[in-house]
Protein backbone atom coordinates (compact mmCIF):
# COMPACT_ATOMS: atom_id res chain seq x y z
CA UNK A 1 0.00 0.00 0.00
CA UNK A 2 1.41 3.60 -0.65
CA UNK A 3 1.24 6.93 -0.15
CA UNK A 4 1.51 9.99 -2.23
CA UNK A 5 1.71 13.39 -1.27
CA UNK A 6 2.00 16.20 -3.72
CA UNK A 7 3.10 19.54 -2.89
CA UNK A 8 2.41 21.85 -4.92
CA UNK A 9 2.42 26.02 -5.41
CA UNK A 10 -1.10 26.23 -4.20
CA UNK A 11 -2.27 23.30 -2.39
CA UNK A 12 -0.94 19.82 -0.78
CA UNK A 13 -2.96 16.66 -2.13
CA UNK A 14 -2.37 13.02 0.01
CA UNK A 15 -4.00 10.06 -2.15
CA UNK A 16 -3.29 6.11 -1.34
CA UNK A 17 -3.28 3.50 -3.50
CA UNK A 18 -3.35 -0.22 -2.90
CA UNK A 19 -1.85 -2.00 -6.07
CA UNK A 20 -2.79 0.55 -8.34
CA UNK A 21 -6.54 1.83 -7.58
CA UNK A 22 -6.78 4.96 -5.71
CA UNK A 23 -8.44 3.98 -2.48
CA UNK A 24 -8.09 7.46 -0.69
CA UNK A 25 -7.87 11.13 -1.81
CA UNK A 26 -7.81 15.00 -0.13
CA UNK A 27 -6.19 18.34 -0.09
CA UNK A 28 -4.80 19.07 3.07
CA UNK A 29 -5.17 22.80 4.63
CA UNK A 30 -3.41 25.05 6.92
CA UNK A 31 0.03 25.47 7.45
CA UNK A 32 0.92 21.71 9.08
CA UNK A 33 0.07 18.57 8.02
CA UNK A 34 1.58 16.89 10.53
CA UNK A 35 -1.83 15.60 11.90
CA UNK A 36 -3.64 15.27 8.70
CA UNK A 37 -0.79 12.62 8.18
CA UNK A 38 -1.10 10.94 11.02
CA UNK A 39 -4.62 10.52 10.76
CA UNK A 40 -3.92 8.82 7.20
CA UNK A 41 -1.30 6.44 8.60
CA UNK A 42 -3.17 5.40 11.56
CA UNK A 43 -6.18 4.54 9.32
CA UNK A 44 -4.26 2.83 6.72
CA UNK A 45 -1.80 0.66 8.99
CA UNK A 46 -1.41 -1.57 6.00
CA UNK A 47 0.78 1.48 3.97
CA UNK A 48 4.58 0.54 3.34
CA UNK A 49 6.17 3.39 1.39
CA UNK A 50 5.62 6.92 0.44
CA UNK A 51 6.68 9.40 -2.27
CA UNK A 52 6.98 12.67 -2.15
CA UNK A 53 6.90 15.28 -4.83
CA UNK A 54 7.29 19.12 -3.60
CA UNK A 55 7.24 22.22 -5.91
CA UNK A 56 6.26 24.13 -2.98
CA UNK A 57 7.45 24.95 0.54
CA UNK A 58 7.73 21.58 2.40
CA UNK A 59 6.99 20.52 6.03
CA UNK A 60 10.10 19.30 7.12
CA UNK A 61 8.55 18.40 10.61
CA UNK A 62 5.55 15.85 8.31
CA UNK A 63 8.54 14.20 6.68
CA UNK A 64 10.47 13.15 10.02
CA UNK A 65 6.85 12.13 10.93
CA UNK A 66 5.79 9.99 8.09
CA UNK A 67 9.25 8.36 8.10
CA UNK A 68 8.45 6.66 11.33
CA UNK A 69 5.03 5.13 9.70
CA UNK A 70 6.65 4.19 6.49
CA UNK A 71 9.90 4.33 3.98
CA UNK A 72 9.77 8.07 2.44
CA UNK A 73 11.14 8.45 -1.05
CA UNK A 74 11.65 11.83 -2.11
CA UNK A 75 11.22 12.86 -5.86
CA UNK A 76 14.03 14.24 -7.38
CA UNK A 77 16.00 14.60 -10.42
CA UNK A 78 18.03 11.55 -9.43
CA UNK A 79 15.16 9.41 -8.90
CA UNK A 80 15.18 6.49 -11.43
CA UNK A 81 12.33 6.94 -14.26
CA UNK A 82 10.56 4.45 -16.70
CA UNK A 83 11.01 7.14 -19.76
CA UNK A 84 14.36 8.08 -21.17
CA UNK A 85 14.78 11.98 -20.06
CA UNK A 86 16.12 13.67 -22.87
CA UNK A 87 15.61 17.34 -21.13
CA UNK A 88 18.77 19.44 -21.60
CA UNK A 89 18.79 20.37 -17.48
CA UNK A 90 17.20 17.25 -15.93
CA UNK A 91 18.24 18.80 -12.52
CA UNK A 92 15.65 21.64 -12.88
CA UNK A 93 13.19 19.79 -14.02
CA UNK A 94 10.23 19.99 -11.34
CA UNK A 95 9.26 17.08 -9.66
CA UNK A 96 5.24 17.56 -11.27
CA UNK A 97 6.76 17.49 -14.53
CA UNK A 98 8.95 14.35 -13.44
CA UNK A 99 5.45 12.63 -12.37
CA UNK A 100 3.55 13.70 -15.30
CA UNK A 101 5.79 12.10 -17.76
CA UNK A 102 5.34 9.05 -15.76
CA UNK A 103 1.83 8.73 -16.33
CA UNK A 104 2.01 9.59 -19.65
CA UNK A 105 4.30 6.79 -20.28
CA UNK A 106 1.98 4.10 -18.55
CA UNK A 107 -0.92 5.71 -19.59
CA UNK A 108 -0.34 5.37 -23.45
CA UNK A 109 3.30 3.12 -24.22
CA UNK A 110 4.38 3.12 -27.69
CA UNK A 111 2.45 6.53 -28.43
CA UNK A 112 2.85 10.16 -28.74
CA UNK A 113 1.31 11.66 -25.85
CA UNK A 114 0.80 15.44 -24.57
CA UNK A 115 0.57 16.16 -21.06
CA UNK A 116 -1.18 19.45 -19.77
CA UNK A 117 -1.61 20.37 -16.23
CA UNK A 118 -3.58 23.55 -15.72
CA UNK A 119 -2.96 24.53 -12.38
CA UNK A 120 -0.74 27.56 -11.00
CA UNK A 121 1.15 27.39 -13.92
CA UNK A 122 0.35 25.49 -17.14
CA UNK A 123 2.89 22.83 -18.23
CA UNK A 124 3.22 21.20 -21.58
CA UNK A 125 5.48 17.92 -21.46
CA UNK A 126 5.92 15.56 -24.36
CA UNK A 127 6.70 11.85 -24.65
CA UNK A 128 6.82 10.04 -27.59
CA UNK A 129 6.41 6.75 -28.95
CA UNK A 130 9.81 5.84 -28.17
CA UNK A 131 9.11 6.18 -24.91
CA UNK A 132 11.08 9.55 -24.60
CA UNK A 133 10.62 12.67 -22.77
CA UNK A 134 11.21 15.49 -24.91
CA UNK A 135 10.42 18.45 -22.62
CA UNK A 136 7.63 20.87 -23.01
CA UNK A 137 6.79 24.39 -22.20
CA UNK A 138 5.52 26.74 -19.01
CA UNK A 139 2.90 29.42 -19.16
CA UNK A 140 1.19 31.24 -16.44
CA UNK A 141 -2.52 29.67 -14.91
CA UNK A 142 -5.47 31.19 -14.94
CA UNK A 143 -5.09 32.60 -11.14
CA UNK A 144 -1.89 34.08 -12.25
CA UNK A 145 -2.99 35.99 -14.97
CA UNK A 146 -5.96 37.60 -13.00
CA UNK A 147 -3.14 38.46 -10.69
CA UNK A 148 -0.98 40.13 -13.28
CA UNK A 149 -3.70 42.15 -14.24
CA UNK A 150 -4.09 43.54 -11.14
CA UNK A 151 -0.89 43.74 -9.46
CA UNK A 152 0.60 45.38 -12.67
CA UNK A 153 -1.76 47.87 -13.60
CA UNK A 154 -3.50 50.70 -11.16
CA UNK A 155 -6.79 50.68 -11.94
CA UNK A 156 -7.87 47.01 -12.91
CA UNK A 157 -9.48 44.73 -10.45
CA UNK A 158 -8.75 41.37 -9.21
CA UNK A 159 -11.19 38.84 -10.69
CA UNK A 160 -12.09 35.34 -9.80
CA UNK A 161 -12.60 33.26 -13.04
CA UNK A 162 -15.66 32.80 -14.58
CA UNK A 163 -16.92 32.01 -18.40
CA UNK A 164 -17.19 35.46 -20.19
CA UNK A 165 -20.55 35.97 -21.40
CA UNK A 166 -19.40 36.68 -24.70
CA UNK A 167 -15.88 37.45 -26.62
CA UNK A 168 -16.16 41.11 -26.90
CA UNK A 169 -16.69 42.28 -22.95
CA UNK A 170 -18.17 45.26 -23.19
CA UNK A 171 -17.11 46.21 -19.59
CA UNK A 172 -13.57 46.45 -17.81
CA UNK A 173 -14.70 43.15 -15.98
CA UNK A 174 -16.21 41.21 -18.63
CA UNK A 175 -13.07 42.34 -20.97
CA UNK A 176 -11.02 41.11 -18.32
CA UNK A 177 -13.26 37.84 -18.19
CA UNK A 178 -12.79 37.47 -21.84
CA UNK A 179 -9.06 38.35 -22.18
CA UNK A 180 -7.82 35.54 -19.59
CA UNK A 181 -10.12 32.67 -20.52
CA UNK A 182 -10.74 33.29 -24.09
CA UNK A 183 -6.64 33.84 -24.00
CA UNK A 184 -5.73 31.04 -22.29
CA UNK A 185 -7.88 28.57 -24.30
CA UNK A 186 -6.52 29.87 -27.78
CA UNK A 187 -3.17 29.40 -26.22
CA UNK A 188 -3.74 25.76 -24.81
CA UNK A 189 -5.67 24.87 -28.42
CA UNK A 190 -2.90 26.52 -30.66
CA UNK A 191 -0.61 24.40 -28.66
CA UNK A 192 -2.04 21.61 -29.44
CA UNK A 193 -1.86 22.44 -32.92
CA UNK A 194 1.36 22.63 -33.18
CA UNK A 195 2.10 19.27 -31.37
CA UNK A 196 0.00 17.53 -33.70
CA UNK A 197 1.43 19.14 -36.83
CA UNK A 198 4.88 17.49 -35.81
CA UNK A 199 3.50 14.03 -33.87
CA UNK A 200 1.03 11.12 -35.84
CA UNK A 201 -1.79 10.30 -33.14
CA UNK A 202 -1.46 12.28 -30.56
CA UNK A 203 -2.94 11.86 -27.21
CA UNK A 204 -3.35 14.57 -25.22
CA UNK A 205 -4.27 14.54 -21.65
CA UNK A 206 -5.22 17.34 -19.83
CA UNK A 207 -4.97 17.32 -15.71
CA UNK A 208 -4.91 19.89 -13.19
CA UNK A 209 -7.46 22.20 -10.78
CA UNK A 210 -8.28 24.24 -13.84
CA UNK A 211 -8.47 20.80 -15.81
CA UNK A 212 -12.34 20.60 -15.81
CA UNK A 213 -13.32 24.29 -16.44
CA UNK A 214 -11.00 24.55 -19.58
CA UNK A 215 -11.55 21.17 -20.58
CA UNK A 216 -15.54 22.28 -22.20
CA UNK A 217 -14.07 25.61 -23.68
CA UNK A 218 -11.25 23.77 -25.88
CA UNK A 219 -12.01 23.05 -29.71
CA UNK A 220 -9.35 19.70 -29.71
CA UNK A 221 -9.91 16.13 -28.51
CA UNK A 222 -8.32 15.55 -25.00
CA UNK A 223 -8.62 13.26 -22.10
CA UNK A 224 -9.93 15.45 -19.07
CA UNK A 225 -7.85 12.88 -15.77
CA UNK A 226 -8.15 15.01 -12.75
CA UNK A 227 -5.99 12.53 -10.88
CA UNK A 228 -3.15 11.97 -13.59
CA UNK A 229 0.00 13.41 -11.15
CA UNK A 230 -1.03 11.29 -8.58
CA UNK A 231 -1.11 7.95 -10.77
CA UNK A 232 2.17 9.10 -11.65
CA UNK A 233 3.47 9.26 -8.62
CA UNK A 234 2.57 5.98 -7.87
CA UNK A 235 3.98 4.82 -10.68
CA UNK A 236 7.51 6.56 -9.80
CA UNK A 237 7.08 4.68 -6.44
CA UNK A 238 5.99 1.17 -6.97
CA UNK A 239 9.30 1.42 -9.88
CA UNK A 240 11.97 2.85 -7.49
CA UNK A 241 11.23 -0.17 -5.10
CA UNK A 242 13.92 -0.74 -2.88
Amino acid sequence: MNLIIDVGNSSVKLAVFDRGKLLHQQQMRGESHVEQVMEVCDRYPELERAIVSAVGELDEKMIKVLSVFCFVHMLDHKTKTPFKNSYATPQTLGADRIALATAAFYHNQKGNTLVIDAGTCITYDMVNDYGEYLGGSISPGLNMRYRALHEQTSNLPLLKFEAPFDFIGNSTQSSIQSGVINGICHEIDGVIDQYNSRFTDLTVILTGGDAHFLSKRLKNTIFALSNFLLEGLNHLLEYNKP
